[in-house]
């Protein structure tokens, strides 16, 4: 059996509960609170429109209420992305994971993914920003250079993956991003975490976080 612990802290405390599903009900994200809350998980991650049950459901508790911008493609507008950021905020979430324009940056346009990140992180304020990057899409030399941008923008985490890509976090990819962004930002590992011989591979490559919809698996509830 897996450990369920890493250097003595619970594999649950770097697990966002993520439900992100096109149709997921109210009953759906009733559950993933209750189970959040329940098996000690850090947050639970769940759509923009969610985030006011979410917070209801959690409030009160230690769970930490994440929601996402620009997901999952990323090409939304700056505008826009702000905008979901400040409804989760005003809404009960405490973090936003944002997908980065994948666009811009493999065409090399760095001055505006500095203003996208930027402003979501003005917008945010106090909350932690996670940028996602969709590592599946990137090249080595761009994931140095997101890494760079992030640190920069002042965001909390880079983030690997929406899980709606082709492919989601690896090992390699999170010691990269680590390696890079290291100490001013941390590294959230998601997309195909679904163990807990994953997760833990993820956190010894330098993940602080674990994005995934198979949380109760990992820690091995029934």
């Amino acid at each position: 059996m897996m450990p369920v612990s890493h250097e003595g802290k619970s594999l649950a405390s770097y697990i966002d509960h993520t439900l992100l599903r096109a149709d997921a009900v109210a009953r759906d994200i009733e559950t993933l609170c209750t189970e959040a809350h329940k098996y000690g998980f850090f947050g639970v991650c769940v759509n923009n429109s969610w985030v006011p049950l979410a917070g209801r459901l959690l409030s009160g508790t230690d769970v930490t209420v994440v929601s996402v911008a620009g997901f999952p493609l990323g090409a939304s507008s700056i505008e826009s992305k702000c905008f979901e950021t400040g409804y989760a905020f005003d809404h009960g979430a405490r973090e936003i994971d944002v997908v980065l324009n994948i666009g811009r940056l493999k065409q090399g346009d760095n001055g505006y993914i500095e203003k996208e990140l930027a402003e979501i992180v003005q917008t945010a304020g106090k909350y932690p920003v996670k940028v996602i990057i969709e590592t599946c899409l990137l090249n080595r030399k761009e994931k140095i250079c997101a890494c760079r941008l992030v640190a920069e923008s002042g965001a909390r985490y880079i983030k690997t993956s929406t899980g709606f890509g082709s492919a989601g976090a690896t090992v390699e990819d999170v010691k990269l991003l680590h390696e890079c962004a290291a100490p001013a930002v941390a590294v959230k590992a998601a997309g195909g975490i679904r163990d807990a011989e994953t997760a833990l591979a993820m956190i010894e490559a330098g993940a602080d976080r674990i994005g995934t919809s198979s949380g109760v698996k990992i820690i091995g509830k029934p």
